[in-house]
Parts: structure tokens; C-alpha cells; sequence
């Protein structure tokens, strides 16, 4: 590109054996997004200052930032064509670049992710039934079949969100607040998502039934929808359990949850990155 002071960017696209790959794209990054995709566009609010863990999609003891692993992750699921990053930092922004992918630049304050991605829509200038994916910035473990569940469970279905919830593995984990829990109804629908243990096992029958779920925190839905979010006031239980996706179910939205096995959750903590670290070592890097 000239020296005009135009910014480089890339994204991550695929190839028809659906590896990823980076392609340059175009002087504006809105120029490509003009027109519905085909895929979904997984975007990662990404920031900077988190409250526990400062700087931790910048962490790099495995040799790359903590941001490339989730982008990577993202670029596998067989429901997405590209993968953007979206970013209060110039840091993160240049990190990005460093491994050929594509960041955009977004307000510093934001009251939580999708408001971030929301932002990002509006730059891009995406058509209203663009499917796109919240794919947390914090999850350098995330499955590709994790992704495209929750891309099938917006598609396949009359509602406005799609996410997806795993069984959880012990008992601990229903206890811990730092793990959300969702119930859903017989339709498949979210009903509530908690902090707290749900639902209470009163008399220990111990059956799949009573057994928890933990919510995934990725999201897919469609821009149209995403404008509708950035209108709606906050809610209630949204502050007390501090859940951006219950501001969506108290104004009567509907979220699909589907089910899919996952053995990861985030990375919240210094102590929860260094075991992804040791986890990523025993791989074999």
C-alpha cells in the first residue's frame, strides 16, 4: 500500500479446505462488508484494562498474545468468514497486526462487549440480517464446534440470540460465581442466567435434570438485532448480577441455548492463564 497514511489491515478468510488464511483487504475496512456474507463475521471485543487480569489478551508466555489464540480459535469454525478484532487500544490494535489480522479501533468506554461490537457494526456498515458471533477475548480455548452451535442455534431458530451452555463437570463449579449458569425450557430457551448455583437440587436426586449448565459466553445474532440491544435501557437483574444478556431476556427477547461439550472456560484470572500456559505446553504448543 502507499505511504498515504491509509491503514493496512487483514482478515482472516478460508480457503476451500476450510484453513485460514490472511488476505489484504481494502483501504476501508467497511469496503468488503457492504453486502451480506454468507458465513458469520466472529467479532472479539477485546479490551484492554480488564479489572482482574490488566493486559491479559496481551499475555504472551505461550509465544503469541493471548488475542491471536481466541482469533485462531474463531478462524476454525466452519460458520465463520471472517474474524475481527474490536478494541479500546492502539496496543491491541498493533498486536493484531503483528499477526496479520484485523483490528478496529473502538470508543474506550463501553459497559460491555457487545456495545463494543455494536460500534464495530456501524464502522463496518453491515446490512441488517448479517449474522455475527461475540466471541469473548478471553477465550484462547473456544472450539470451533462450540462457534458454529451457536451460530445454528440463532439460524435454525426464530430467535434473536443464539448461545450455548455445556454440562458441567463438577459441583465446584456451581458455586463458583465467576461461572455463569443458565437454565433453559423445554423449547430450548434460556430462561435465566445466574451467578448463583441453578438450578437448586432441593432433594440431591442427583439426575441429569438437576445437573447445572455452565453458559459459554458467546453470542450470535444478527446486526438489526444488535441495534435494537444498543436502544434498550438497562435492567435490574442485568446490574445485580452484572449480565449483559439478561438486559436482552428482561425486555422479552428470546435466546437459544444449544448444548455442546466444552471442557474450557476463560481465562479471568492470572491463576487461570498460567494454567491454560501449562495445558498449552502438555500439547505440544
Amino acid at each position: 500500500m502507499s505511504a498515504s497514511g491509509e491503514r493496512r489491515s487483514r482478515i482472516w478468510s478460508r480457503r476451500s479446505d476450510r484453513k485460514p488464511r490472511a488476505v489484504a483487504e481494502a483501504q476501508h475496512p467497511a469496503s468488503a462488508s457492504q453486502s451480506s456474507s454468507s458465513g458469520a463475521i466472529a467479532i472479539i471485543p477485546a479490551r484492554l484494562g480488564s479489572t482482574r487480569f490488566p493486559r491479559k489478551v496481551l499475555a504472551d508466555a505461550t509465544g503469541k498474545p493471548l488475542i491471536q489464540h481466541v482469533v485462531e480459535g474463531a478462524a476454525r469454525a466452519s460458520t465463520v468468514e471472517r474474524v475481527i478484532v474490536a478494541t479500546d487500544s492502539r496496543e491491541v490494535v498493533d498486536a493484531v497486526a503483528r499477526f496479520r489480522g484485523v483490528a478496529l479501533l473502538t470508543a474506550r468506554e463501553h459497559p460491555n462487549g457487545t456495545s463494543r461490537i455494536g460500534e464495530a457494526v456501524a464502522l463496518l456498515r453491515l446490512p441488517v440480517l448479517q449474522v455475527v458471533v461475540n466471541v469473548q477475548g478471553d477465550e484462547p480455548e473456544i472450539e470451533p464446534e462450540v462457534i458454529d452451535a451457536c451460530v445454528r442455534a440463532l439460524i435454525d431458530t426464530d430467535s434473536d440470540i443464539g448461545t450455548v451452555a455445556s454440562p458441567m463437570q463438577n459441583s465446584e463449579d456451581a458455586e463458583n460465581p465467576n461461572i455463569v449458569k443458565v437454565v433453559r425450557g423445554i423449547d430450548g430457551r434460556a430462561l435465566y442466567f445466574s451467578r448463583a448455583p441453578i438450578p437448586y437440587d432441593r432433594d440431591r436426586s442427583g439426575g441429569d435434570e438437576a445437573r447445572p449448565l455452565r453458559h459459554i459466553g458467546v453470542y450470535a445474532y444478527r446486526v438489526g438485532f444488535l441495534r435494537k440491544y444498543a436502544a434498550l435501557p438497562e435492567t435490574a437483574l442485568e446490574r445485580v448480577e452484572r449480565l449483559e444478556q439478561l438486559r436482552a431476556l428482561e425486555h422479552g427477547y428470546r435466546i437459544s441455548v444449544a448444548i455442546q461439550e466444552s471442557r474450557h472456560s476463560g481465562v479471568d484470572t492470572p491463576e487461570q492463564y498460567e494454567a491454560f500456559v501449562e495445558r498449552w505446553k502438555a500439547r505440544g504448543g
